[in-house]
């Protein structure tokens, strides 16, 4: 019983002290004050946490997503004052016909909204551990899905933002503005002299495309798709790769398919001409600058999720190492 007595306590960490028992089986006075107060914390610190998030949440960032989304769809309208900028008369830069979108505003806005959300999921419930049950991988994969989305959503608020504020304030004209718009001053003026104010006459188009006409930089298509298709991508990378127990190719293919997406939506708008090339390239920036804003700022690169996997894997250890100093303890004396 004396060599039972003399247990290194100094490699035992705080969190194993807890789990050391005494010989006759009961804890001592100092390992239950340690682990009423370490649990005490925890189960204090995950209320609260709870408590000021839904209210933080519930009063203060629903409120405040939702104004910004109003204010935009008041800018969207033009319900507030919008800058125009002029022109020169015959412009071959802006005399284009108009010929439609290959990628539509409804297609790439549904894309950048339900694309993550589907991918994030599945890409979350193929993680998870096989043992535990449908529904316990339906709730976790939900969780952690609406997690990781609500920061992809804030960037995408940020993004499409920046976007709008700039179209507002420089009201540049698009290659197809001529035709879309058909500008009463374009129609007098002579030679290639500028005009800086107009009106659109335009009755094939309706108000909304008339307004559009002048909203070319920078490029929202391009801004969107680009965040939305390197977000997708940096999150397969950092989540889904793991070479030992997957397929070789399969995430590698899905980047691919993320990173064309972004290609194609973005040198449509020039091949349709609906965008200058600054116009893309200025979106392409925006939408670059936006991703890893939420990547490593509001992700902090994924790496909660990293960390709640090690979590789970060192918990199992630590439960071994007790069973083994009971078998040990039951045994005989310590060596």
């Amino acid at each position: 019983m004396g060599a039972l007595d003399c247990v290194n306590v100094s490699r035992i960490t705080p969190t194993e002290s807890t789990e050391v028992f005494a010989v006759n089986g009961s804890e001592t006075s100092l390992d239950k004050a340690r682990r009423g107060d370490i649990e005490s914390q925890l189960l204090h610190s995950q209320a609260s946490g709870k408590r000021h998030s839904i209210w933080w949440t519930l009063g203060i960032d629903l409120p405040l997503l939702l104004l910004v989304m109003i204010i935009l769809a008041l800018q969207e309208l033009g319900m507030f004052p919008q800058h125009k900028s002029g022109f020169f008369c015959n412009d071959p830069a802006l005399s284009y016909t108009f010929t439609g979108d290959t990628v539509s505003a409804t297609v790439i806005m549904t894309s950048v909204f339900i694309s993550p959300f589907i991918l994030i999921w599945v890409t979350e419930l193929i993680l998870l551990d096989s043992q535990l049950t449908i529904c316990q991988k339906m709730k976790h994969s939900v969780k952690q899905t609406l997690l990781m989305y609500r920061n992809y959503g804030y960037g995408l608020v940020f993004n499409i933002v920046v976007v709008e504020v700039m179209k507002g304030i420089t009201g540049n004209p698009r290659p197809t503005f001529f035709d879309i718009c058909e500008p009463d001053t374009a129609k007098t003026c002579n030679g290639s002299e500028y005009v800086s104010t107009f009106e659109c006459t335009s009755t094939r188009y309706s108000a909304w495309y008339q307004m559009d006409s002048y909203h070319s930089f920078p490029s929202g298509h391009t801004s969107l798709s680009i965040y939305c298709g390197l977000f997708m991508a940096w999150y397969l990378q950092q989540r889904a790769f793991d070479w030992r127990h997957r397929s070789v190719l399969a995430v590698p293919v899905l980047q691919l398919m993320c990173l064309t997406y972004a290609a194609v939506c973005s040198l449509t708008r020039i091949t349709d001409r609906r965008h200058h090339w600054w116009d893309v390239l200025t979106g392409a920036v925006i939408g670059v600058i936006c991703v890893f804003y939420t990547v490593l700022v509001l992700c902090k690169n994924f790496s909660d999720l990293k960390e709640q996997k090690i979590e789970k894997r060192i918990v199992t250890p630590v439960q071994s190492n007790r069973t083994s100093i009971y078998d040990t303890r039951l045994q005989g004396p310590l060596t």
